[in-house]
């Protein structure tokens, strides 16, 4: 679910989402003013701050993540499952992803609000319909 995705649909206007100005569902945890602005499409809480390797571009990272949309509703998930295990900053991942999760370090909790630029686009995917913000829980286990 969290691979790159590049396709555009010419009848989905292209306006992308504003994680600023969009309403959360209260389960989400989500306030905007108290977390960190990486940039406009990109804002960042540490839940818990990691005493481990610190995750840099070109490093393999190992996390359990679960992604809900602004609404509260779940799209994706691995808790439970396998790591989900990928090179930071090859393109991999969501851009969101690859610049939100640069500077956590091992054994830390983040929560990462990603505005569509940065997420899935105009094409959206599956699940994800176009141009949406996205929140994720991350848990970065290991970084090598």
């Amino acid at each position: 679910m969290l691979l790159a995705a590049g396709c555009n649909s010419d009848s989905t206007p292209d306006i992308p989402s504003n994680p600023a100005v969009e309403v959360y569902a209260s389960s989400l945890g989500v306030n905007i003013a108290q977390m960190t602005k990486k940039n406009d499409n990109l804002y960042y809480q540490d839940l818990t701050v990691g005493t481990g390797s610190e995750a840099i571009a070109g490093r393999s990272i190992d996390v359990r993540y679960t992604g809900w949309l602004i609404n509260g509703t779940r799209f994706d998930s691995n808790v439970g499952g396998a790591l989900l295990t990928f090179t930071l900053g090859t393109g991999w991942v969501i851009s969101g992803w690859d610049q939100g999760l640069v500077g956590m370090k091992a054994g830390g909790k983040r929560k990462l609000v990603i505005g569509s630029s940065l997420g899935y686009g105009r094409a959206g995917s599956g699940a994800i319909p176009p141009n949406s913000t996205l929140v994720f829980d991350v848990e970065l286990i290991a970084v090598r």
